[in-house]
Formats: structure tokens, C-alpha cells, sequence
């Protein structure tokens, strides 16, 4: 359940094991399936100006983010507290839905 950073040859990149969260009813709930699509999509929607900074390489089991150590370290502050946490992210979903946000996953 842990978001893990990785630093393999100075490249750097953020990883996710999706399915298996404790947010993962919520995302269900909502009618997402709780996989890394969905996870990349709820970053790209929350927070933006960070997400346009990274490029990404999910896939239906992981979340990954790569990108600046920097980026990924505010990129994992502010997304571990949201993957444990179910109104964290029924609110984000529900704020997406609204501004018409659709979700790849």
C-alpha cells in the first residue's frame, strides 16, 4: 500500500501497487475500477501544475509516475495521505466529475 520512489541510474520514478488500497471501495463506489489508469488520472486531476511536470508509464496492476526527484517527493506527499483515505477521495472524484473530468481507467 505503499508508495514507493525509485532512483535506478539517476532516473527517478514514483510507483503505486493498485488493487489492493485501502481508497479502493470508494474508487469502486464511484464507478472507477481502482487500477494505475485511474490513479494517473486522479493526479492529473488534482493536482495539475505537478502532474503536467511528469510522464507516466501505468498500467492496469501500477501507478508510475517518472520524472525530477523533487517532483515525485511532492508528488508522493501529497498523494499518500489520499490512497489510505476513502472521503479524500470520493471529494476529489466527485470535484472531477463535476468539472467533467473523465477518468481512463
Amino acid at each position: 500500500m505503499t508508495l514507493t520512489l525509485h532512483d535506478i541510474d539517476g532516473e527517478h520514478s514514483l510507483t503505486l501497487a493498485a488493487g489492493d488500497l485501502a481508497a479502493d471501495a470508494a474508487v469502486v463506489a464511484a464507478g472507477h475500477e481502482p487500477n494505475g489508469y485511474f490513479w494517473e488520472g486522479l493526479v492529473q486531476f488534482a493536482w495539475p501544475d505537478l502532474a503536467e511536470h511528469l510522464d507516466y508509464d501505468s498500467e492496469g496492476g501500477m501507478f508510475c509516475a517518472l520524472g525530477s526527484l523533487s517532483d515525485l517527493t511532492q508528488l508522493k506527499a501529497a498523494l499518500e495521505p489520499v490512497i489510505s483515505n476513502s472521503s479524500a477521495v470520493r471529494e476529489i472524484v466527485a470535484r472531477a466529475e463535476t468539472a467533467g473530468f473523465e477518468f481512463d481507467d
